[in-house]
């Protein structure tokens, strides 16, 4: 299986695309704007505690205040709150625990009153960036994920990855990590450690206490609220949670993060650094790779499948709503539950697909086509399990209800990616439509203007659609232009363009204006 991580970078954000044998599956964006992103962790004041909720509100510096729940306070909340009192006021300058006498664990069904108290100084981590009209949900158990570890202040336990079967690698991993796990720090072992030495596992340790003692040296008096660590950019955090032996390709257009993530796989597995590549071509590198064609058919209301099925998504406050429908496709099945059957486990692999390239979160409702056997209905159940088991983000999925329906829970940690496909209907008579094809005319008239410009050589970028009528036929509309104009235009397609949009450009590739 090939799998490819496309990047792509402009001036405002950097997109990522995850391919699997060409089809894609994930799609992530950054934007430079972006100052509350999950890991990041804050200097912060509680604002309120709310007995009635179990929780505090706390100011973050965003416009509506974190919310942070009881059970989201960590055990040792107790010892986290002396420490950065003491830290803050300079009376504390060793961060590294060892001779740091640590308070007792909070009971764990205890009252936030007796735990926080307003105006009181916190380090708190974004668990969930703003979405909606909701402020980030956040939590004072502090984490630093790495490569192979992630390393918890204030815990002494030692927890591995239960993704690893082995329990001689279990029991390995954990020697290691307890000869060089630092006293007052506890240890959780990712899958990816598996199989990996103890230097490498040292490496990555002191990378993350290095991030700790940075975090720490910002403390002393300073500002309320203030970001006193960022994640990772997200190309880095992106590798760090996804990257492995599987990938055959990571390819990107732009030359600074060609070097990082060169430089990042080059430290992590040098076997694969040849596997990253610097793209460099005129045409656009989600389109060499048919990426813009994706998201054109995979992110509006109606998705089509193979042999003539579709989804209907729908998004509700509450939930997201999934409508199975067979279409018009004719099939060789010889009755109307295989039929359903097909139908159905195609539907579910595309639900599964949708659900990561969305990264659509909380209450999922799928309505698959009613089967009668018991057998098939576990099948279907069966199979979305196994082409879910990939998705990284944690999922529930419930047995198909008697009404044919299979309700999924996902993990929502930051807004769903939402791209729009409709744009206005050109004719002006209202609304919104998906094809209109009403540019050739506006075409004509800037080309009659830009030749009486005095330009010779020229090229036009336009949606696939237009490209396609202005060079079929005998004669093609582009063949009227040279006979009448003694111009001949160079047309390429861009599916990444509006159905309206287009662009002149010079023999140097500079756009005309």
């Amino acid at each position: 299986m090939d799998k490819e991580l496309i990047i792509r970078s402009n001036s405002s954000a950097v997109d990522f695309a995850l391919l699997k044998d060409g089809k894609l599956v994930e799609l992530h964006k950054e934007n430079d704007d972006s100052n509350f992103s999950v890991g990041d962790i804050f200097i912060a004041k509680v604002r309120k505690a709310i007995p009635g909720l179990n929780a505090a509100f706390v100011n973050v510096g965003y416009e509506k205040d974190g919310f942070l729940h009881y059970h989201d306070l960590g055990p040792q909340v107790g010892s986290l709150l002396k420490f950065v009192k003491r830290v803050s006021t300079g009376k504390l300058k060793d961060f590294s625990l060892k001779d740091f006498p640590l308070e007792t664990d909070i009971d764990k069904d205890g009252s936030i009153v007796d735990a926080v108290k307003s105006n009181q100084s916190l380090l708190v981590q974004i668990v969930k960036e703003p979405i909606s009209t909701k402020g980030p949900r956040i939590s004072s158990e502090l984490s630093f994920a790495g490569r192979y570890i992630v390393l918890v202040p204030f815990s002494n336990r030692i927890s591995i990855s239960q993704k690893i079967e082995s329990k001689d690698e279990k029991e390995r991993l954990k020697r290691l990590v307890k000869s060089i796990k630092p006293k007052g720090f506890g240890v959780i072992v990712r899958t990816v450690a598996e199989g990996k030495k103890v230097a490498e596992l040292d490496k990555d340790l002191q990378n993350l206490m290095g991030r700790w003692t940075g975090m720490c040296k910002k403390l002393y008096k300073a500002h309320h609220p203030t970001k006193v660590l960022g994640e990772l950019n997200r190309a880095s955090s992106i590798l760090r949670d996804m990257f492995n032996d599987s990938f055959t390709s990571i390819c990107t257009d732009d030359e600074a993060l060609y070097t990082q993530i060169k430089d990042y796989v080059g430290e992590f597995s040098p076997e694969k650094e040849s596997i990253v590549k610097l793209y460099q071509s005129n045409v656009p590198i989600f389109e060499k790779f048919g990426i813009e064609r994706q998201i054109k058919t995979a992110f509006g209301k109606t998705v089509s499948m193979s042999k003539g099925a579709y989804l209907v998504i729908e998004h509700t406050e509450a939930m997201h709503v999934v409508d199975v429908n067979s279409g018009n496709r004719s099939s060789k099945a010889k009755n109307q539950e295989e039929t359903a059957l097909e139908v159905n486990l195609i539907s579910a692999s595309e639900v599964a697909r949708q659900l990561r390239l969305r990264d659509m979160g909380g209450i999922i409702v799928v309505d698959f086509i009613d089967m009668n056997k018991a057998d098939n209905r576990k099948a279907l159940y069966n199979h979305l399990r196994d082409e879910m088991s990939d998705d990284r983000a944690k999922h529930k999925i419930l047995p198909p209800t008697k009404f044919g329906l299979i309700q999924i829970t996902r993990q929502r940690v930051r807004p769903e990616m939402n791209i729009k496909t409709r744009e206005e209907n050109p004719n002006g008579t209202g609304g919104e439509i998906e094809a209109p094809i009403v540019v050739i005319n506006k075409i004509n008239a800037d080309l009659q203007k830009i030749i009486k410009k005095g330009h010779k050589k020229m090229s036009l970028t336009a949606h696939p659609f237009v490209a396609a009528f202005l060079t079929r036929g005998i004669p093609s509309p582009r063949s009227k232009w040279f006979f009448d104009h003694k111009r001949w235009v160079k047309i390429l397609p861009r599916d990444a363009y509006t159905y309206l949009e287009y662009h002149f450009h010079d023999k140097n590739g500079e756009e005309i204006l």
